[in-house]
């Protein structure tokens, strides 16, 4: 799999237009366009999943930098961030760290 960073459409643009500008192309597993959490209006990009690498790259030679109404597609490929790898027990002290002395309690 490999995802696709898909902005500049028009933000009126469905789901389903989109699949189909883009799976003229290549083949689209999955797509998801970004919106605003309370209005639900687009903002104006999508992530796309496309089956193949190579489906991916003649996606971005043919539709990236296309205009599309009154804007202009911007479509590259989303590399993976490497996971960050958190500790399982924050409190852990370190041993060089200093000891903080604690105020004393009110009686």
């Amino acid at each position: 799999m490999v995802k696709l960073f898909v902005g500049g459409f028009p933000l009126d643009m469905t789901e389903l237009e989109l699949v189909q500008l883009i799976a003229l192309h290549g083949d689209v597993s999955t797509i998801k366009i970004v919106r605003d959490k309370k209005t639900r209006v687009c903002k104006g990009y999508a992530f796309v999943e496309m089956t193949d690498r190579k489906g991916a790259e003649q996606v971005i030679e043919m539709l990236d930098g296309t205009p599309l109404g009154d804007r202009k597609l911007s479509i590259s490929i989303k590399e993976d961030e490497p996971a960050v790898v958190k500790p399982a027990n924050l409190n852990i002290r370190r041993y060089d760290a200093p000891v903080k002395a604690k105020r004393p309690r009110r009686q």
